[in-house]
Formats: structure tokens, C-alpha cells, sequence
């Protein structure tokens, strides 16, 4: 049954555990917090409904869903070569857009919610942000696939240049896929008499980091943080981070906290400008539950951020409670276009036989470059 599945080749990541987390991916059924599985593995385009059969998760995608950016002359000549080249090529799939003005000719417009129809692969055309904005349209449940093509932007989910659509989309199409699952956090809100707040008590998707802070009040917060149940510390500072590996990258970097490998199961606690010098980041395992409280004593409200979109404002009494999410974002490596190393010539490793990761925090971050290394990096350039 798994014998046409190809694990990742890249011996830097662990693959313990591939087949039980392709047997419990997580799009085809909820599952506890100690299954989930962040490792490669090879790509099961199932669709998000925890009823489909296990064996339906082995078929090509039969839809698709194009998630863009503003539609720039660029993206719109990009989205018309892709779309041409789906119905060209992989006939009878059905494409679907956002319900916007300017959907795609011979798309069908699609709506997140209960009752959407089932998307098997999803397409980005954009930057990280709308990465961040597919996954947000599957905050109730399972992301299918996520295929990401950047248009000219550089960022950290970004595997594919939009140059490489056909060799993406057939590995897709032909199961030569690696998927890497992108932890995402769970949030729940309480008032201060302990009842869930929100839609319906509905869980909120992040899948870079939640962030609370002051915002325009000049006072800091008092934030009362619990791991497990267990008091933390009392935090008084201008907010507090939690954060996936993946989004150790974004906000919570530039607030002084470590980076970690997203294939890491992990969630990391990082402060904003805190008035004690002790207090430093923490990370905790994914099977933590992080609980932060607005104090009884803080002068300030605090306003909440998920992902950079401002959600809630909690009063003192107020919490958030956030934990792993059972349903990771599946994101397509480039591996699964990798070169065959008998046609490959000249130095270096070929696309995808790298980690991505360790190529991103060495081009994107420049990471311990020092000075020297930057003076011989702009003379070789010119």
C-alpha cells in the first residue's frame, strides 16, 4: 500500500515514526497531542474531511485552491500560465479561488466553513503572509497540502519560485512529494470567571505566534504565566510571545528568542522588552499548555495579536490558554523536485538535497556572517 511512497532522502532529518504519522496524518482525523509528528514525510494528498477512507489520502489531488497576494501584473500573468497549464495537463481537477472581485478565469469560487467544498492541494502565489492566510482559512480543522510559490519575495515558507510550478505540481500530481508539518498553535480565550469567550468557545489557528501586548497605553502588562497549571512567573513587560518553530523566525527573533528547526515539536516563550534582565526565553515541548493571565494588578489592557492580525483585547482577569494544534500545515518541500545527481554538474548540492531550513538562515539571516564574510560575499558579486 505505502510502496510507491518515497520517504526524504536528506539523513539530517529524522524519519522515525514517517509511517505511523502518515497513518495519523492529520487531515484525515483528529488526533491527540502526543501523535503529532513534525518530521518530512512523503506527501498524502487527503482531503481535510476526518471521514474520508485512509486509502483516498494515495490519489492526486481532484482540487485545487489558488490562494494569492494582490493581484499585481506579475501574479496575474502567473496565476493564467498555471491555471492554463492544470487544465492542460491534469484534466477533470477543479480550481477554486476566494470569494474576491478579481477571481481567476475558470475557477469556482470557494468559502471556508463547515460546509466548503473539499480542497486536496492548496496553491500560493505571494509571500509568507499568504501562507499565513491559507492556513487561516482551516481554522476549524485540517489544511490540505500547501504548495507555495513565492512571486519575488523572499521568506522562510517559501520553497518553490513561481519559475518551478511544473516540476512542483507534478510531484504532486506524480507522489514523489515531501511534506513537512508545520506545527500550529491552538488558542482559547477565558474572561475572568473561567468561561470560554469567542465563537462559540471555537479554537483559534496560529501558525507562527500568538503575541499580547501593550499596545498605545504607556503603562506595561502584568501577565500571570502557567505552564500546566503551574505558575511560571509574573510577568511585567510590554507583552509576552508564544511562538511555533516556525514562526521562531519572525517576531519572536526579533524579540530576542532562539531559533529552532521546524521540524522540532516545540513551543517557544519569548518576552517583550521585560523590566527584569532575568527574564529570559524559555521553550517548552509541544505537550505544554501555556496559559497567560492579565493580572488583577496590571495597568494596562492587553491587546492580542495572532499571526500579525489584532483578534482580542484582554482585560485584567482575562487569559489565553495556547497549545500545539493537532492539525499541522502541511508544507511542500523542494526535495520533492530534486535533481538527479547523474545530470547534475559543477559544485554544491542541487535543489532540494539541502536542508531548506539551514539554506534559509544561511541567505535570508546571513546567519553568523561577520563582517569580513560580507566584504568577500558583495566582492564576489561584482
Amino acid at each position: 500500500m505505502f510502496s510507491s511512497l518515497r520517504r526524504c532522502t536528506n539523513p539530517r532529518i529524522p524519519s522515525r515514526s514517517l509511517l505511523n504519522s502518515l497513518v495519523q496524518c492529520s487531515y484525515s482525523g483528529r488526533i491527540s497531542r502526543r501523535s503529532i509528528s513534525h518530521h518530512y514525510r512523503p506527501i498524502s494528498s487527503a482531503p481535510p474531511s476526518a471521514t474520508q477512507a485512509q486509502h483516498e489520502a494515495l490519489c492526486p489531488p481532484q482540487s485545487i485552491l489558488i490562494v494569492n497576494k494582490l493581484r499585481t501584473e506579475p501574479v496575474i500573468q502567473a496565476i493564467d500560465e498555471l491555471l492554463g497549464h492544470v487544465k492542460k495537463t491534469y484534466p477533470g481537477v477543479k480550481v477554486f479561488s476566494e470569494d474576491r472581485p478579481d477571481i481567476p478565469d475558470g475557477a469556482e469560487v470557494w468559502r471556508p466553513g463547515p460546509q466548503a467544498e473539499k480542497i486536496d492541494l492548496v496553491v500560493t502565489l505571494g509571500g509568507d503572509g499568504t501562507i499565513l492566510h491559507a492556513a487561516s482559512l482551516f481554522s476549524l480543522g485540517a489544511v490540505p497540502p500547501v504548495l507555495s510559490f513565492s512571486m519575488g519575495t523572499l521568506g522562510f515558507l517559501l520553497p518553490f519560485h513561481i519559475d518551478d510550478f511544473v516540476k512542483g505540481l507534478e510531484a504532486v500530481f506524480h507522489g514523489k512529494a515531501t511534506i513537512l508539518d508545520r506545527m500550529r498553535l491552538s488558542c482559547t480565550y477565558y474572561d475572568k470567571e473561567g468561561r470560554k469567550v469567542g465563537a462559540d468557545g471555537n479554537e483559534w489557528q496560529v501558525m507562527n505566534e500568538i503575541a499580547l501586548h501593550r499596545g498605545s497605553s504607556p503603562h506595561l502588562n502584568t501577565i500571570d504565566i502557567f505552564v500546566d497549571g503551574q505558575h511560571l512567573t509574573e510577568a511585567v513587560s510590554d507583552g509576552v510571545i508564544v511562538s511555533t518553530p516556525t514562526g521562531s523566525t519572525a517576531y519572536s527573533l526579533s524579540a530576542g528568542g532562539p531559533i529552532v528547526h521546524p521540524s522540532l515539536s516545540a513551543v517557544v516563550l519569548v518576552p517583550i522588552c521585560p523590566r527584569s534582565l532575568s527574564f529570559r526565553p524559555l521553550v517548552f515541548p509541544s505537550s505544554s499548555s501555556v496559559t497567560l493571565r492579565i493580572g488583577d494588578r496590571s495597568r494596562a489592557a492587553a491587546g492580542v495579536s495572532m499571526d500579525g492580525r489584532v483578534s482580542h483585547v484582554l482585560n485584567p482577569g482575562d487569559s489565553v490558554t495556547v497549545q500545539a494544534s493537532p492539525y499541522p500545515v502541511p508544507c511542500i518541500n523542494r526535495s520533492s523536485i530534486s535533481e538527479d545527481e547523474t545530470e547534475r554538474q559543477g559544485e554544491g548540492v542541487g535543489p532540494g538535497k539541502e536542508d531548506d531550513w539551514v539554506r534559509d538562515i544561511n541567505n535570508l539571516l546571513q546567519y553568523n556572517a561577520t563582517f569580513r564574510s560580507k566584504a568577500l560575499l558583495r566582492y564576489s558579486r561584482t
